[in-house]
């Protein structure tokens, strides 16, 4: 699709300011209706629009994403835009300063057009957790997106912007991404600056694209990817274009496949799909192989005592005081002394999910604890790590579902932590190994007379998205 807009634009059919205007016009008529935007920036989105216009006019090449409408996840910053993370406590900050991957965006030309929805600060499994509004499930109103980047995701499913950024600490791209039909990339580790990126989990977080094809999401990495001063944890591997470099293959690959996660907990319409393009994978030549990963049944313990430790730890700075909300300033504040300060404004700011995810990772990492919880969490960490390594010695990539269930019903997990958590049983334990993941749309399964999209995940070793993309291009000429 990016390819195919990217064509029109340099043979003068298409204009990026009718492109622009047609992306302002479908999130005026869907966004009511599906929430997936928090801001829109009209005025400044038709401008650098008609800036590449000008260049095209003069005969200057423009690369892929040039004059191309996106749209940004609102915990990644935008320099003078209002970046909030969903949240009340930082409702009115304005962002000093670009995050890297918008930096990089910029200079490739891409037109920003808004910011997206999202469970506060990224914590949660479907936009329900935001302080602001839902955000909708575009295949059935009452049905969640998927989260936490929810937002994003429906921007793109709903045909509001070609693309988007979003960030995945626990598969909060890729869930949304099965949930809403789409495909969603979360990179390896390190691959994608998260500098500009609010934190919820150091360890844990890496940003990443939504698109309508692999193809688009190997642009848009190409275009967010790379080394950054600003952010130690990243790696410059190979100058090679993943778009350049995609070539659609599933013959002689060999694939992974862990025979326990096709069993309890799994929605049979989701297992029929994703063993349906299993068969037809053998058939196109690709070499089935059973695996075993012992300790990933303890990937979802590991994942939420780090990510809740480290959202302590990270959240320290939200106090009432540095910037942000402060309870002291309101007409009716109670505080008498900064210990007050302190309390008020973290209980007025914070949603309750935000709130438990405090009170549980300050509790793991308190004095007595955090030797039995969070140290011994980062060894079973480490275990899972080697154990991933010895099964890429003997395949390509590992296939599972993305999404246990398809897109569930507000309300219906909401007041069960424990069930919403479960939601990313099988997209935690690629943050926890620090492995590149994606979700691509495997069909769609009937539940209550409703069409829903059925996700499916394919993991492969560190630094190596070219073959991940390969291999997923390679199913999406499932027929």
């Amino acid at each position: 699709m990016i390819k195919e807009l990217h064509e029109k634009l340099v043979n003068r059919e298409i204009s990026s300011e009718e492109l622009v205007k047609n992306s302002l016009i479908e999130i005026e008529n869907k966004n009511g209706e599906f929430g997936a935007f928090l801001k829109v920036f009209k005025e400044s989105a038709i401008k650098n629009a008609k800036k590449v216009d000008e260049k095209i006019a003069r005969g200057e090449k423009i690369g892929m994403l040039e004059g191309i409408p996106y749209a940004i996840k609102d915990n990644i910053c935008v320099q003078d835009k209002i970046t909030t993370s969903a949240s009340k406590i930082i409702e009115k900050y304005e962002a000093p300063y670009n995050a890297t991957v918008v930096k990089k965006i910029k200079k490739a030309g891409a037109v920003f057009v808004g910011k997206t929805n999202m469970d506060e600060f990224a914590m949660g499994s479907s936009t329900e957790n935001s302080a602001f509004q839902k955000t909708k499930n575009p295949f059935d109103v009452d049905r969640v997106p998927g989260g936490s980047s929810g937002g994003s995701a429906v921007a793109v499913a709903s045909d509001m912007v070609s693309w988007a950024l979003g960030s995945d600490t626990g598969g909060s791209i890729r869930q949304p991404a099965a949930f809403c039909g789409i495909v969603g990339l979360k990179p390896t580790y390190g691959r994608v600056s998260r500098y500009g990126l609010m934190a919820m989990a150091s360890s844990y977080d890496q940003i990443g694209p939504f698109a309508k094809t692999v193809e688009d999401a190997a642009i848009v990495l190409d275009a967010i990817s790379g080394k950054d001063i600003h952010d130690n944890t990243t790696v410059q591997k190979g100058r090679d274009s993943f778009y350049e470099n995609l070539k659609p293959n599933l013959k002689g690959k060999k694939i992974g496949i862990m025979p326990s996660l096709f069993e309890e907990g799994l929605d049979g319409k989701i297992k029929k799909n994703i063993e349906e393009r299993i068969e037809w994978a053998k058939g196109q030549g690709a070499e089935i192989i059973q695996i075993d990963i012992p300790h990933i049944k303890n990937t979802l313990a590991v994942y939420y005592l780090m990510v809740m430790s480290e959202v302590s730890s990270n959240f320290a700075k939200y106090d009432g005081i540095k910037f942000g909300l402060s309870e002291a300033n309101l007409e009716n504040s109670k505080s008498k002394n900064i210990l007050d300060v302190y309390l008020n404004s973290r209980e007025l700011g914070f949603g309750p999910e935000v709130k438990r995810r405090i009170i549980l990772g300050t509790h793991a990492l308190s004095a007595g604890y955090s030797d039995a919880y969070y140290k011994k969490a980062q060894k079973v960490r480490e275990l899972i790590k080697h154990e991933f390594k010895k099964v890429f010695d003997q395949v390509d990539v590992i296939l599972t579902p993305t999404t246990p269930t398809l897109p569930f019903k507000f309300g219906e997990k909401s007041d069960n932590p424990l069930e919403m958590y479960l939601a990313d049983i099988y997209t935690v334990p690629v943050n926890v190994a620090m492995l590149p993941g994606i979700s691509i749309p495997a069909g769609m399964a009937e539940e209550n007379g409703v069409q829903l999209p059925v996700g499916m995940q394919l993991i492969s070793k560190w630094w190596d998205e070219q073959n991940l993309l390969d291999i997923s291009a390679g199913f999406e000429k499932f027929e």
